[in-house]
């Protein structure tokens, strides 16, 4: 069997690609058994050095990669580079945190102190996905290799070259089994959740798949790391500069078209401030369209318009985009919606496009008290002047991250329906050592 990648500006054939067959998926597992007591007894600052080393390697290879990725998932090429120097910047992170890993202890009585010494876990499956698959990868790889796991990794069958380059880029400068890579579907990566010799899955994807992960490894003892669907809200306050709110909501909604893990998904802006609001986003949504790249192909476009249909069927309005523009490719424009309700698909699930669907609330408090009500948990965002409801919105929501005041940034730590672990940052090199 094979894969077949389709460029998502034209339609044309990029590649196919064969899948990995049971058997060799296996083979790679073992080999990465069979290396890890070796990896492990490595001098921390030995794997380090060859962290940093590959960081050197993906930051020359930037072109390569960027193009794969551009043709591969549709992606600018100013976002493909920024993935790249990410990606890279989190290698050398991970090159720079892991010797300095700490364990723990406790006093006890004064001949008693328990220590507990950071230990690598075993044999990591890390699970990558096609919406930024050189920054993401860099760190589930990173954060297990620094920590002297051995890793065998299937990127997503969306960009199996992007994937495969990047991590061919880490393997050439360790040992042979420390990083296996597997071409594959979701085929693949089941079979990786359910083998014996795993000992940790690290997935980031949709929350079907993750909830799949989560039962098989719990059945078997494997622990998991993950991050799925998230459904982040968008808190506008009272007392903010509308226009520059409505920069914050398009970028937040637009950037990568809306593909990214913490894409603003859902926006609720106080009624005082939603006239002005609005117009300022229906706005920016029209500066947009000529900045961003198609969705990954056709079956997202179509998920997308669906959601769209089912809010104009149940009372939205569409204040700019709202179907897609004539021509070849999965493209679709920056999309404003008003009058939206929590009942309406875009509301109550994860979107993963160009859309922007707002909610008008009497107050600040109704905000929060909606923006919580959601079975996800990965973050959510929140523009204010007011530093006691900022105080407020990282305590009442129930999500990893809040933000004030800045759509990106800070670290990942999904709850809920979103997943569990730290997906980044020091934390993470914790949840790869026992």
């Amino acid at each position: 069997m094979e894969m077949t990648v389709l460029d998502p500006r034209t339609g044309d054939e990029v590649s196919r690609i064969p899948i990995t067959d049971p058997s060799s998926c296996a083979q790679a597992v073992r080999r990465a058994r069979a290396a890890a007591p070796g990896w492990a007894r490595t001098p921390a600052a030995e794997r380090a050095a060859a962290l940093t080393k590959a960081a050197a390697a993906v930051r020359a290879a930037a072109d390569e990669l960027a193009e794969l990725n551009e043709r591969e998932t549709g992606k600018t090429r100013d976002d493909a580079l920024g993935g790249v120097d990410a990606g890279a910047g989190t290698l050398v992170q991970y090159a720079e945190l892991g010797p300095v890993h700490r364990g723990r202890s406790l006093h006890g009585s004064w001949s008693a102190t328990d220590l507990m010494v950071p230990e690598p876990r075993g044999v990591v499956a890390v699970l990558t996905p096609w919406n930024d698959p050189v920054a993401v990868a860099a760190g589930l790889l990173g954060a297990a290799l620094v920590t002297g796991n051995t890793v065998v990794h299937k990127p997503s069958e969306r960009c199996p070259a992007t994937g495969r380059r990047f991590a061919e880029l880490l393997a050439e400068r360790l040992p042979d089994g420390v990083l296996e890579i597997l071409d594959g579907d979701g085929s693949v990566g089941a079979q990786l959740a359910s083998a014996a010799d795993v000992d940790v899955v690290a997935h980031v994807g949709s929350s079907a798949t993750g909830r799949a992960i989560a039962r098989v490894c719990a059945e078997r003892g494997a622990k998991t790391v993950l991050e799925n669907g998230g459904n982040d809200a968008l808190v506008v306050d009272a007392g903010v500069d509308p226009r520059w709110a409505a920069e914050q909501a398009a970028l937040g909604a637009f950037a990568n078209a809306g593909q990214i893990c913490v894409s603003v998904e859902r926006v609720f802006v106080v009624e005082s401030l939603a006239e002005a609001f609005l117009e300022e986003l229906a706005t920016q949504a029209r500066g947009w369209a000529d900045r961003i790249g198609p969705l990954v192909d056709e079956r997202q476009r179509e998920a997308v318009q669906d959601q769209i249909d089912d809010a104009v069927a149940n009372g939205a309005c569409v204040l700019a985009g709202g179907a897609p523009r004539p021509g070849p490719g999965s493209f679709y424009p920056p999309t404003v919606l008003a009058d939206c309700t929590a009942k309406m698909l875009v509301f109550c699930e994860e979107t993963f496009g160009p859309v922007a669907p707002v909610r008008v609330v009497p107050d600040f408090d109704t905000a929060l008290r909606e923006a919580a009500d959601d079975r996800y948990g990965l973050a959510a965002t929140v523009l204010t002047a007011d530093m006691g409801h900022a105080q407020e919105a990282w305590r009442a929501l129930p999500v990893g991250t809040v933000k004030i005041n800045d759509v990106f940034g800070g670290a990942s730590q999904p709850r809920r329906a979103s997943g569990n672990g730290f997906g980044f940052g020091p934390e993470l090199l914790d949840e790869m050592t026992a």
